[in-house]
């Protein structure tokens, strides 16, 4: 009888130790769970966070993707007339959507305007020319601009660049123009990209000389003239495709259109190139590349 009491006795302890070590076992579980953060998990490429909602119930939050850079609509003159007017028969760009309107300029090869609307009359479609920038002078620009679409290239390109302030002292990418030479070379490290003929500045409007670099891209320009403090010279020119400008007052590498004599001086200071060189020279070229004028 004493030894059965005895065993009561110890079970009834081992007993209480079990609901002890259960109570504190499962206080501390809450704990755990009521103080620790949630946990971090990267799921998919993106990373995503645990959280909850007014109920507690676990959420899951995602990081915003980086938006596509918004695209633009532009023309592309081929199958037209050469520099002097030459060769095809030029497009016409009219005052309105027709054949009936009349013809404001006539588009040479290789010309890139800004398509501002599309417009379709009688069964056939004309873009609505727009422009990039400032006019300098509007009042040249009298009514609308039409182009018929059947004797342009549409092409999207995201536009105008956001303006550099500094070089991109980390790219391997180079462009050296040699005024004496009239020659421009473009550089990807030591590999030659581009060995190209240009007209640089005339003696009263010169190609400035310096270290310099790619401030802004464009695919087209409409480029006048004369330009106070630097160029007295009367020129009216739209659609100057392929624009790299590298220095604050304006001048710039860009294709031209209105003539073919690459190899001596041509141009108001600017650096011009055949406009299918040009191009290449814009797709590969970046924002901050570095620009030598040397003599």
């Amino acid at each position: 009888m004493d030894r059965l009491f005895k065993n009561k006795d110890i079970l009834a302890i081992a007993a209480v130790g079990v609901l002890i070590l259960f109570g504190v076992a499962f206080g501390f579980g809450k704990y755990v769970k009521d103080t620790l953060p949630p946990a971090a998990t990267i799921l998919g490429g993106g990373e995503q966070e645990a959280s909850t909602d007014s109920t507690g119930s676990p959420q899951a939050t995602t990081t915003p993707a980086v938006p596509a850079p918004t695209l633009y609509s532009y023309i592309e003159v081929v199958g037209s007339c050469g520099p002097y007017f030459d060769g095809e028969p030029c497009i016409n760009l009219r005052s309105g959507p027709g054949t009936d309107y009349p013809v404001v300029i006539k588009l040479r090869n290789g010309m890139v305007l800004k398509v501002a609307d599309t417009v379709v009359s009688d069964g056939h479609t004309w873009y609505k020319i727009g422009f990039d920038g400032e006019v300098h002078y509007p009042e040249r620009v009298t009514g609308g601009w039409y182009v018929a679409a059947d004797y342009v290239h549409l092409f999207s390109d995201a536009g105008p660049s956001d303006p550099a302030t500094h070089l991109n002292a980390s790219s391997t990418k180079r462009i050296i123009i040699n005024l004496s030479q009239e020659v421009l070379y473009a550089y990807d490290g030591d590999t030659l990209f581009m060995q190209q003929p240009i007209s640089t500045g005339l003696e009263l409007t010169p190609t400035d000389v310096g270290t310099f670099f790619v401030r802004r891209k464009t695919p087209d320009s409409y480029m006048q003239g004369p330009i106070p403090g630097l160029s007295d010279q009367y020129y009216d020119l739209p659609g100057v495709p392929w624009d790299l400008y590298f220095t604050v007052s304006g001048s710039a590498i860009h294709g031209a259109y209105w003539h073919d004599h690459f190899g001596q001086p041509w141009s108001h200071g600017c650096v011009n190139l055949p406009p299918d060189q040009a191009k290449l020279l814009y797709e590969w070229a970046d924002v901050g590349t570095p620009v030598t004028v040397r003599n």
